[in-house]
């Protein structure tokens, strides 16, 4: 029985790979950090240590112990904790992010990969085991995009593709060829949420890896929820890059979208 580390942040994410991981007969011994990661977790590991984010240095002493040398990394950390007091607490994380040249997210957990492959460990692709989830091109919804939709698609998918690139975010929302929002910090949910707001209907969202994008960690992902966010949205269309974004719950958000009049599109 093969032992997998996961360092588990928050929503369903880590709970579908620690499923998926115990079809494949895996031990999965996963680190959870208080405030994010769901405590549904806990039914689906073998074991399971809850940290703060003050602990940042116990991630390599957990895993040693267990004799742990394969980690994956499901699930974001809410950005805002960059911010936190907490940070100040560990000398370890500190040391980390005082160290790097930004503080976007590809260089974080860059340099987080590299300081836990220093100490020994491998980390794996985060669709390990979950390659099903990954949706191949095509309309994925019973409605086709409308011709004018189709144009906010194509110009929004070069835009998202730069903003990707310089690491800003990995969404933005477009109407009528216009650049309604742009994702930073706060995440794609509230990114939906204030794009609704300025555009009132019919806005097209598109959210696309980075270039280059490390499968290892902080891939997009979508599900239920961003469905949900959508309608609050009267929102007209969702794209996701295929091949490089999680959809969660897909039956369900299908179905949502399809009675709302929502078309779902992987380009």
């Amino acid at each position: 029985m093969e032992k997998i580390g996961l360092i588990a942040g928050n929503r369903k994410f880590p709970i579908l790979f620690a499923q998926a991981a115990k079809k494949k007969n895996c031990s999965i011994v996963a680190i959870a950090v208080k405030g994010d990661t769901s405590p549904k977790l806990k039914k689906f590991a073998d074991k399971i240590y809850w940290i703060g984010i003050n602990e940042f240095h116990r991630l390599g002493e957990i895993f040693k112990s267990e004799g742990v040398s394969k980690i994956v990394m499901a699930g974001q950390i809410n950005p805002s904790r960059l911010f936190s007091k907490d940070i100040e607490n560990d000398e370890e994380l500190k040391k980390l992010l005082s160290g790097i040249k930004d503080k976007k997210a590809d260089t974080i957990f860059s340099a987080i990969a590299e300081k836990l492959e220093k100490r020994g460990f491998e980390l794996l692709s985060s669709t390990l085991f979950l390659e099903g989830l990954l949706p191949q091109k095509g309309t994925l919804t019973k409605r086709k995009p409308n011709f004018s939709e189709w144009e906010d698609i194509y110009f929004g998918l070069g835009l998202a593709k730069a903003v990707a690139h310089l690491d800003i975010g990995q969404t933005i929302a477009t109407k009528s060829q216009a650049i309604v929002a742009v994702e930073a910090l706060e995440g794609t949910d509230r990114l939906i949420r204030r794009a609704g707001k300025i555009a009132r209907r019919g806005i097209v969202v598109v959210k696309v890896s980075r270039p280059n994008q490390d499968m290892r960690f902080d891939i997009p992902v979508v599900g239920l929820t961003t469905i949900k966010n959508l309608i609050r949205a009267k929102a007209a269309c969702l794209v996701i890059e295929a091949e490089k974004t999680l959809f969660i719950d897909r039956e369900a958000s299908i179905q949502l979208a399809d009675k709302k009049g929502i078309s779902i599109v992987a380009a």
